[in-house]
């Protein structure tokens, strides 16, 4: 989830939330961690970034894998070059504002609205196709989810928010909860707009689906540097031999190739795919290209990796920051619907 909101310093705010499920893979690098790190170097941004703890609990019951997702996601996001002097970077759940918002929202958020969230309804359509109960494992973790996504977003008063195609829903939640918020107490919330980036690379994976933790087929992000070859090594090609034509824009190796290589590296590329270059070549040529940008970064991970203490130094800076935001913010939504000193 990534936002932009104008702040006192007139400067775009960025916002961008990862949930702390699973490692993260070369389809999260390019589609999102890439782009979101070098947009943060911008000294004419206002960059948040924020590891989404309490939004990994939806999908996991597993307190040592939210854990090591936790470290291994904040290791990444600084290993490949976020500087924390620069951004805000924080854990959701150092942010108690947030929750309590959360709540406020929820009391303002129509069950109707939350019935027709795409998650709730694939999971429903899914039970009614095993012929189970309609709600069959589903929680109100999985039902409100929107909400406690638009507490995020609203807290900071974002008004564009960058997002992935499966995202504009949530966004437009975020909306209609905060219109129908003001409408009662006030113009409190700026109102949230969904921005698409198509630039964006979404790659396939092992199997050439999308690459997705949910298919199993990534490329583990900072796997060691045997491990990247052998996972390359697995990416799914057709069965044209060496000297036979292949066509560039039908494989997933080449479309990885695309989204680490130079414009001069991607047209070299796409002829010798004209001329018929040996899969085995094609993914040799890849792992050497992938490598090169990750080795750097793979070394960093790994000291990252080894000294926690580090990392959750950065994150209590982090959250410090993110909270001269929450608190007033929060106090002043507290006084509107009434929660305030009997004094006052």
């Amino acid at each position: 989830m990534t936002e932009k909101h104008s702040n006192h310093t007139d400067n775009p705010r960025v916002l961008t939330g990862i949930t702390t499920t699973g490692s993260p893979h070369l389809g999260n690098y390019v589609g999102a961690i890439k782009p979101a790190i070098q947009a943060s170097q911008s000294s004419d941004v206002d960059s948040f970034l924020f590891l989404a703890d309490y939004h990994a609990m939806i999908k996991s019951h597993e307190p040592e894998k939210i854990h090591q997702s936790s470290m291994e996601i904040a290791a990444t996001w600084l290993a490949l070059g976020l500087d924390p002097e620069q951004v805000t970077f924080y854990r959701q759940s150092d942010v108690p504002e947030i929750m309590e918002l959360s709540w406020i929202l929820t009391c303002w958020t129509a069950k109707g609205l939350m019935n027709r969230a795409h998650a709730y309804k694939a999971s429903v359509q899914g039970n009614e196709a095993n012929n189970d109960d309609a709600d069959f494992g589903i929680t109100m973790g999985l039902f409100s989810y929107p909400v406690l996504m638009a507490a995020d977003i609203l807290m900071f008063n974002g008004q564009q928010i960058p997002v992935g195609r499966d995202q504009i829903q949530h966004v437009e939640m975020a909306r209609d909860i905060a219109q129908r918020f003001n409408h009662h107490y006030g113009p409190h919330f700026a109102l949230p707009e969904a921005v698409i980036d198509d630039n964006v690379a979404v790659l396939q994976g092992l199997d050439g689906r999308k690459m997705s933790k949910s298919y199993n087929n990534t490329i583990p992000l900072f796997e060691t540097e045997k491990k990247l070859k052998k996972s390359i090594n697995k990416i799914k090609t057709n069965l044209l031999e060496p000297g036979e034509p292949k066509d560039a824009d039908d494989s997933t190796v080449f479309q990885i190739w695309q989204a680490f290589a130079s414009a001069e590296q991607i047209a070299d590329m796409r002829q010798q795919f004209a001329d018929g270059i040996a899969w085995g070549d094609a993914k040799k040529c890849l792992f050497e290209l992938v490598n090169q940008e990750l080795a750097q970064p793979r070394e960093r991970y790994a000291e990252l990796i080894a000294d926690p203490a580090a990392m959750e130094a950065i994150l209590a800076s982090g959250a410090e920051k993110a909270r001269a935001v929450t608190v007033p913010k929060l106090a002043e939504i507290r006084s509107a619907i009434g929660i305030r000193p009997m004094c006052a």
